[in-house]
């Protein structure tokens, strides 16, 4: 009977035993397994270049595009335009050749800007210029700082009647330059950068003029249909270069 009774107790005591024990293990945070000695623990997952690319992709196609900003281009024409007075507006549609009257008198009322000196000429009639008319225009078109004179270029009367029969102008002529003396345009060179030292001003082939009431830019364009010269636009200041040298336009 008393071993019935030790085997009991003994019984009972260690079920409470492990009870407690399974209690107490309950208790504790998991504990991360231990990797066997000579076991390789698993790799990170990898990252490839594909899954990161195609990412990329997705974001930029949510991302709204920015505009890009554009870029102000300049051409040449403009370019030497600023130098000489401004931007030139677009050129209109370049006029065809013009039919030349080659018959007709030749007559130029002009106005000098700087002096108010007015003077109208018949020049050339019957196929030849006229002598005289041509010396008063030699005298008229002189260097207004010196008062020297050359023998201007009958030509370049020729490229002024033309162009004002091109855009239909009758009126007076303003003549803001003309013949210049070397001295004459060296002073202007250093005080302007629109003057050049080699001008053809001081070969008496050149006139800066104006036609009252007719846009410069129309001057201009009729002037390049001639083809007979060097036409410069100086639209901020409001006249336009013509010339009897080399063709060229700035």
């Amino acid at each position: 009977m008393r071993s019935i009774v030790f085997s009991l107790a003994a019984l009972l005591a260690f079920a409470g035993t492990v009870a407690a024990q399974t209690k107490t293990d309950t208790s504790r945070p998991p504990v991360a397994k231990k990797t066997p000695a000579g076991a390789k623990a698993p790799a990170p997952a990898k990252v490839t270049n594909s899954s990161v690319q195609k990412a990329a992709a997705v974001q930029q196609k949510a991302a709204p595009q920015a505009a890009a900003p554009q870029k102000r281009t300049v051409t040449p024409q403009q370019l030497r335009a600023s130098r000489y007075g401004g931007f030139a507006p677009q050129l209109q549609q370049e006029l065809p050749p013009p039919d030349l009257d080659l018959t007709s008198p030749r007559s130029l009322s002009l106005v000098n800007f700087n002096t108010k000196e007015e003077i109208t000429v018949t020049y050339w009639s019957n196929g030849s210029y006229h002598r005289d008319a041509l010396n008063q225009l030699n005298h008229f078109l002189r260097d207004n700082h010196d008062g020297g004179e050359t023998e201007m270029d009958p030509l370049l009367f020729d490229v002024l009647w033309h162009t004002t029969r091109i855009v239909g102008f009758g009126g007076q002529i303003e003549v803001l330059s003309a013949f210049r003396s070397p001295s004459t345009n060296a002073w202007l060179a250093s005080v302007s950068r629109g003057v050049a030292r080699d001008s053809q001003h001081m070969n008496g082939n050149a006139m800066d003029i104006r036609f009252p009431g007719v846009p410069v830019f129309q001057i201009r364009q009729a002037a390049r249909a001639l083809n007979m010269g060097g036409v410069g636009f100086y639209p901020r200041s409001g006249f336009v270069h013509l010339d009897t040298g080399p063709v060229r336009y700035w």
